[in-house]
């Protein structure tokens, strides 16, 4: 507490107030000194530590680099995954630049060199065969994941291997081998057929579409637009779904499709979207096709039609929703669409490196159908004919579940621009399924006409 210097009588004290001013004085600039170094240390000694720190962290670092980024991995709150990039990499060094580039390369005069994603899936497959059967260079690309059985899918890779068609195995996702792939190659065009298929199954995998059907969607555009020279045209599946609650008959390219009934068909209305963007800045050339309910041999056994005849055959009961009509299309006619797509994309107008574009770039939308909308229930009578047995039905309300009650394709816009007309009808493309099912899965089925006609021949 510093003294007090005043007094209610004056007396003459100044020298003795001077001498005690000036040893507090004194005192507190001792203080303020002591203070100021005490100060000054602590500031030192606290950068010593932080350059002490900086400096073990670095050597750490330089010593111990996957211990740190392991490390780094399991505090962070979106872990990667730590064998991502050493997978990638192992992949880039297995490819083989001679074998990917024979695959490609056309045999026919103004071939075109085409990267078929979703390769060994069902419409991939077929487009990919059709493609190098007239003489364009065609190299797939697809992940072999396990949604339904991957032997199907490893069998129709041997098909396309027998057929000179090279598939590579990798995820959409890995941009580092995509920007390999456009290095080894020069594409013209890319058929871009992966995602995640199947209105239901959505509900128990939700991420698994937004990885598939948008983030892959958005890593292929990224190093179309980024690192091809020169930008290919991109013809890309979207889907009859993204009518969803569309009450108008036939869906055409001018209805809305603002009302997904699925997240699957968020997820392909998302693709179209997204597609509008790279178009506009990046100049790519974008066609989209939106399929309606593709059938036929090689197909998908999430399907119902592919369920309803290994369940049959089985002997096992089918459920058919009540009402349900859907406009079927032959995958030969698919195909044929794909095929004229491709044929009338307009070449990209972006520059190298995704800096600029040089005018505007196709941006189309077509409906790929067969026109003609059939109940389920006639499917099945189909389906029972062809095999000589009768289903036991089970006919139920529809869930709500993302499916629609019906579908029918407008296709005057695609039949105008290339040429598309399909030409199969149920009954021919459901015998040709059957045929093939019966032969892939090597079953002997017989009719009951045929049973009877040799009980006939064995009692003579």
């Amino acid at each position: 507490m510093a003294p007090s210097f005043t007094s209610p009588s004056p007396p003459d004290n100044s020298k003795a107030a001077l001498k005690q001013l000036s040893s507090y004085n004194s005192h507190l600039l001792r203080r303020v000194s002591s203070h100021k170094l005490l100060s000054i240390s602590s500031t030192l000694l606290f950068r010593t530590a932080i350059l002490l720190t900086m400096t073990l962290v670095l050597l750490f670092t330089l010593h111990y680099p996957s211990l740190l980024s392991h490390s780094l991995s399991l505090s962070s709150p979106h872990p990667t995954n730590p064998h991502r990039s050493l997978l990638s990499s192992n992949r880039l060094q297995s490819l083989n630049p001679l074998e990917i580039r024979r695959s490609a390369t056309p045999t026919r005069t103004n071939g075109l060199s085409i990267l078929v994603t979703g390769a060994a899936g069902f419409v991939g497959t077929h487009c990919s065969l059709a493609l190098k059967a007239r003489g364009d260079g065609v190299l797939g690309l697809d992940n072999f994941n396990s949604y339904y059985d991957p032997s199907l899918k490893h069998a129709r890779q041997k098909l396309l291997h027998k057929n000179g068609v090279v598939i590579v195995e990798a995820d959409i996702n890995d941009s580092q081998l995509l920007i390999k792939l456009f290095q080894l190659v020069h594409f013209t065009h890319v058929l871009h057929l992966a995602a995640q298929a199947g209105v239901r199954y959505a509900m128990k995998s939700p991420q698994s579409y937004i990885q598939s059907n948008v983030a892959g969607f958005v890593s292929l555009l990224e190093v179309a637009a980024k690192n091809a020279d020169p930008q290919p045209a991109i013809v890309w599946a979207s889907s009859s779904s993204v009518y969803g609650l569309n009450k108008v008959s036939p869906f055409s390219e001018s209805h809305r499709t603002d009302q997904p009934a699925s997240l699957y068909a968020a997820t392909k209305k998302a693709g179209e979207e997204i597609a509008h963007v790279y178009n506009h800045i990046y100049g790519l050339s974008l066609t989209g096709l939106r399929f309606f309910t593709v059938y036929g041999p090689w197909g998908r056994p999430d399907m119902a039609y592919f369920s309803f005849v290994h369940d049959i055959i089985e002997g096992k009961p089918i459920n058919i929703f009540s009402n349900a009509k859907r406009d079927f299309t032959y995958i030969d006619d698919v195909v044929m669409g794909c095929i004229g797509a491709l044929d009338s994309a307009k070449p990209s107008t972006g520059l190298p490196g995704g800096s600029k574009k040089t005018g505007p770039a196709d941006l189309r939308v077509y409906n790929l159908g067969n026109t003609s909308p059939v109940p389920v229930t006639k499917m099945v009578s189909i389906i029972e004919s062809l095999l000589g047995k009768k289903a036991k039905k089970n006919v139920v309300e529809m869930p709500s579940n993302g499916d629609v009650p019906f579908t029918h394709a407008n296709v005057s816009l695609a039949k105008r621009d290339f040429g598309y007309q399909p030409s199969t009808d149920l009954g021919t493309g459901l015998k040709q399924f059957v045929k093939w099912y019966v032969d892939y899965y090597k079953l002997e089925v017989i009719s009951k006409k045929k049973e009877k006609a040799q009980e006939k021949v064995a009692s003579s």
